[in-house]
């Protein structure tokens, strides 16, 4: 692996770089889940006795910041996908509490250069501390070329 992106791995992975709550509306996690086309009544009524959020629902909730700020990239960066990690129901009323750190950090190489992958990961837990859910986020910085 590349010397910077060690040095970057070694610098910003797993260290929280934002932290922000949510309060989780049932009706907006019920939309979302009629727009994905769920049938599931569990996720489509509000007076089900198991009403919750779809697992990938979290995937909506976004931090502060997507990146550490410090964090030493140049170039355009571009949405490059979404993970969820579902562990535990979330339901409607609840306060979410979501904490984001790099978990991870990779290149690949293209036909037009360098692409430098993050894993931004934002750890979910509720009111009482359970872990709720991870979502991560990746981001792919394509490098300017040397001038």
């Amino acid at each position: 692996m590349d010397s910077d992106i060690e040095e970057m791995r070694s610098q910003f992975l797993n260290e929280d770089f934002d932290e922000v709550t949510f309060e989780i509306d049932g009706e907006q996690f019920r939309q979302y889940a009629v727009a994905c086309g769920e049938t599931d009544p569990k996720y489509t009524d509000n007076s089900a006795a198991d009403f919750q959020a779809p697992p990938t629902f979290v995937s909506t909730l976004v931090g502060g910041r997507v990146l550490p700020e410090n964090l030493p990239v140049k170039g355009v960066g571009m949405d490059a996908g979404k993970g969820v990690e579902w562990k535990a129901p979330v339901k409607a009323g609840a306060t979410l509490t979501g904490r984001s750190h790099l978990h991870d950090i990779y290149t690949k190489t293209g036909r037009s250069g360098r692409m430098v992958f993050f894993v931004t990961r934002m750890e979910l837990f509720d009111a009482d501390g359970t872990h709720v859910a991870n979502a991560d986020t990746r981001t792919v910085i394509r490098e300017k070329p040397s001038e």
